[in-house]
C-alpha cells in the first residue's frame, strides 16, 4: 500500500490541475485577442467610414494607381513594424484612414449613378451580413480554416494583376471577373483571418485587425463594382 507521501499520489492529482491552468490560459489569451481585435476593428471601421464620408463631401480627386499602391503598401510595411509597440495603434489608423480616403472618391461616382444610393446601400448590407455570417461560422464550428493560406494569397496576386491588366487595357468584362474574384477571395480570407485567432495563430490585435479590415475592404469594393456593373445595364 503506498503512503500518504508516495510521489505517485501527488503526481496524479497535481498534473491534471496543471494541464486544465495552461488550457485555461490559453483560452484566456485567444478570448483578449478576439474581443480586442473586433473593439479595434470597430473603431477603425468608423473612423474609414467617416474619413470616405468627408472625402465625398468635399469632392476630393481620387489618388492615382501609384498613390494609392504606394500608400496602401507603405503604411501596411509600417503597421507591421509597430505592431508591437504603442504607435502601432497610431499606424493602424493611419492605414484605415487613407484607405477611406481613397474609398471616398469611389462612392461619389457611384451615388452619381442612377440608382446609385441603392448600389451603395446593398453594397454595404451584403458585406456586414457576409462577416457577421462568416464569423459566426468560425466561432460557432471551431473549424480550422489556417490551410487556405497559401492558396489565398497566390489568388489575390493573381487578382491584383488581373486588375491591373483590365484598368490598363480598358477590359469591362475583365474587370467583372475580377471583382467576382476578390468577393470570393476576401471571404475565404475572413475565414482564415477569424479561424487563426481563434485557434492562437494570430497572437496580435493590430495585425488580426488589418488583416480582417483589409479584407472587410476588398469585399466592399468588389461588390460595389458587381453591384454598380449590375445597376449601369438595368
Amino acid at each position: 500500500m503506498n503512503s500518504p507521501r508516495d510521489p505517485s499520489n501527488v503526481s496524479v492529482a497535481v498534473l491534471p490541475q496543471q494541464g486544465m491552468g495552461r488550457r485555461d490560459t490559453s483560452l484566456l489569451a485567444t478570448h483578449r485577442v478576439l474581443r480586442n481585435t473586433y473593439a479595434l476593428l470597430g473603431m477603425t471601421l468608423l473612423w474609414a467610414a467617416v474619413v470616405a464620408g468627408g472625402s465625398a463631401a468635399l469632392g476630393l480627386p481620387r489618388p492615382g494607381i501609384l498613390l494609392t499602391l504606394g500608400g496602401y503598401f507603405g503604411l501596411l510595411f509600417l503597421t507591421h513594424k509597430l505592431a508591437n509597440s504603442g504607435w502601432g495603434l497610431l499606424s493602424v489608423f493611419g492605414l484605415t484612414g487613407f484607405m477611406g480616403y481613397t474609398m471616398g472618391p469611389l462612392i461619389s461616382h457611384y451615388l452619381a449613378m442612377s440608382g446609385g444610393v441603392q448600389v451603395v446601400t446593398l453594397a454595404l448590407g451584403t458585406t456586414a451580413a457576409t462577416f457577421f455570417a462568416l464569423s459566426a461560422w468560425v466561432l460557432t464550428s471551431k473549424r480550422d480554416f489556417s490551410f487556405m493560406g497559401g492558396f489565398l494569397f497566390a489568388g489575390m496576386v493573381i487578382a491584383l494583376l488581373m486588375g491591373l491588366a483590365a484598368m490598363f487595357f480598358q477590359l469591362p468584362a475583365l474587370s467583372l471577373a475580377v471583382s467576382g474574384l476578390v468577393v470570393l477571395l476576401s471571404s475565404g480570407l475572413i475565414l482564415m483571418e477569424t479561424s487563426r485567432i481563434v485557434h492562437g495563430g494570430e497572437t496580435n490585435y493590430i495585425l488580426a485587425t488589418v488583416g480582417l479590415f483589409v479584407s472587410i475592404f476588398n469585399l466592399f469594393s468588389a461588390l460595389l463594382s458587381l453591384f454598380g456593373f449590375g445597376s449601369s445595364n438595368e
